[in-house]
């Protein structure tokens, strides 16, 4: 059974930095797409940074220049590194993993989500 399990998550002042850590217990088939999202209260879940399945990287407008999306295979993690973070940073950050399955379907896994508060 297919587990992501996020960490890194806090309180920190405008200006300041955070790392989020996603790790993957259990096996997967093939990987289409390893991705960080975020969902602010009363809005919608956003995409933030994305790993696609060639391997390169998408990032929201927002935080692009700011935020780093990293991973090591080895240890099936997925890394987010956040820095000059800003007040509207706040939100909950779900980890997502889409797994390829039999006839063109993926099926997503979504971590339970590490919250983010940055302070003014």
């Amino acid at each position: 059974q297919v587990q992501l399990v996020e960490s890194g998550g806090g309180l920190v002042q405008a200006g300041g930095s955070l790392r989020l850590s996603c790790v993957r217990s259990g096996s997967i088939f093939s990987i289409n797409y390893t991705g960080w999202y975020r969902q602010a209260p009363g809005k919608q879940r956003e995409l933030v940074a994305g790993f696609t399945s060639g391997g390169s990287t998408n990032y929201a407008d927002s935080v692009k220049g700011r935020f780093t999306i990293s991973r090591d295979n080895a240890k099936n993690a997925v890394y987010l590194q956040m820095n000059s973070l800003k007040p509207e940073d706040t939100a909950v950050y779900y980890c997502r993993l889409g797994e390829n399955r039999p006839g063109a379907y993926v099926y997503n896994y979504w971590g339970q989500g590490t919250q983010v508060t940055v302070s003014s």
